[in-house]
């Protein structure tokens, strides 16, 4: 074959491979950029969210652990302190590993159910350092690790906000069975409906921005039962029962009003402006609550107390948890003096008057507060009165679906928890011995004191 056939077959075999292999190439340049394009629209967490998320979640951590733990500890006797220490502490140990085991997967694990989360991500499954979960913002995400930390934290504060309603009279052994079986028929459902996507409640376009069915209504409510149930402390309106140190009461509530920044703000999920309004609501609501709990104290006995504004601090933290990013400042200002006056009531002539013994007043500061502050969400959502809410918003229609949501609660775990109260009951028992009671639960249930003579 002589040279110049040789290149002339050469030039038609390149054309033909051009030719056959034109429609690979071809896909190949589309494919590419439309690979390129798919990676860039996955959404990456950004790390000012993540730190933000992290210092929310120790926050909240702080609230348990020393926060609630001082304030009740000061508000019971000094031979019961070390009692609700100890209480505090194993209960957050505990439910942290309860709530990686299962409950993150009963409360988000992604079934499509109304009331419970599903079995997919028991002990974390698909849990990874590169799987993310979504905020309230369209391509706004976080790493999954530290939502199911945020949520796991909630879930340690709620069971121990209870433990104060049967303070100084319940067994050790009762508290943590109590703990486990309420957090698994109680919170983590309640958190399902609340707050997943597929929730029954959240369904049903009801606000609930930080916890106010899910921790304070609750809490409150299981507190109520349990202090009806467990029965009144030996001597209650006979022995004098006064808080042992409003000293440590007060450094620990303002621990908890520290903590419940990250409580608020941190449930927006992400640093943008919603956690500011947060932040500025967490402040006005509980200040104005304090002045108004001192102001309604002074009318009812002539002075104000350290306790009531303690007291007040508390209330107004919980009526703004479900509003705190949905309302503006002059509605959390009006959700604070709302809040006192009511909560009062009930601590000071509801409890006396049903004479049940609620010793650090659990349901008539944190179950009628969440209630309070539940309801004046779906008013002071309305953005004519300051509030987010659409053009469209209708105080009527919110505030009833708003109302819905609060007896939901309070049915599902009034009836709940009195079962679990029984069944506690009979396998280990509520209540220890007067004996023990009088001794006091330092040294009967652990064998040291507080305090040393």
């Amino acid at each position: 074959m002589s040279f110049s056939k040789f290149t002339t077959t050469l030039g038609v075999m390149g054309a033909a491979a051009t030719g056959l292999l034109a429609p690979v190439i071809a896909f190949a340049q589309e494919a590419a950029p439309a690979a390129a394009e798919a990676a860039a629209a996955a959404p990456v967490p950004e790390k000012a969210d993540t730190v933000f998320m992290f210092l929310s979640t120790l926050l909240v951590f702080f609230m348990l652990i020393p926060g609630l733990a001082l304030f009740y500890g000061g508000l019971v006797r000094a031979k019961n302190m070390l009692s609700v220490l100890m209480q505090c502490t194993v209960i957050g140990a505990m439910m942290m590993i309860v709530w990686v085991v299962y409950g993150y997967s009963f409360a988000f694990g992604g079934s499509t159910s109304p009331y419970f989360g599903g079995f997919a991500k028991i002990f974390l499954t698909g849990v990874t350092v590169d799987s993310t979960a979504a905020t309230f913002s369209d391509g706004v995400v976080i790493p999954e690790y530290i939502f199911v930390l945020f949520q796991m934290t909630f879930a340690a504060l709620t069971p121990a906000l209870i433990i104060g309603a049967f303070a100084e009279r319940i067994k050790f052994s009762a508290v943590l069975l109590f703990t486990i079986l309420w957090a698994t028929f109680v919170y983590f459902p309640i958190a399902h409906m609340v707050w997943d996507a597929n929730g029954l409640i959240f369904n049903m376009g009801a606000l609930d921005f930080a916890g106010g069915t899910v921790v304070h209504i609750n809490a409150g409510v299981a507190g109520l039962i349990g202090a009806i149930m467990v029965g009144k402390r030996t001597g209650y309106g006979k022995d004098m029962m006064a808080p042992h140190s409003m000293t440590l009461t007060l450094v620990g509530a303002a621990m908890l009003w520290f903590g419940w920044f990250g409580f608020n703000a941190g449930s927006n999920l992400e640093a943008s402006g919603g956690a500011v309004l947060a932040t500025v609501n967490t402040f006005l609501a509980t200040a104005a609550a304090i002045l108004a709990w001192s102001l309604v104290e002074t009318f009812a006995r002539g002075k104000a107390s350290l306790l009531g504004a303690a007291s007040g601090m508390i209330a107004g933290l919980v009526a703004v948890t479900p509003a705190a990013g949905s309302v503006g400042p002059m509605g959390a200002i009006v959700l604070g003096i709302i809040v006192s006056p009511v909560c009062y009531f009930f601590v000071s002539v509801v409890k006396h008057k049903f004479g049940y013994d609620d010793t650090a007043d659990v349901f008539g500061v944190h179950g009628v507060g969440g209630v309070i502050g539940a309801l004046g969400t779906g008013i002071f959502t309305a953005p004519w009165l300051g509030g987010t809410g659409a053009e469209d918003f209708s105080i009527a229609s919110q505030f009833m679906t708003q109302l819905t949501a609060v007896v939901i609660t309070i049915i599902w775990c009034g009836i709940v928890s009195a079962i679990l109260y029984k069944v506690v009951d009979v396998i280990v028992g509520l209540r220890v011995s007067v004996e023990a009671e009088r001794e006091g639960l330092d040294l009967s249930s652990h064998g040291e004191a507080a305090y040393h003579s």
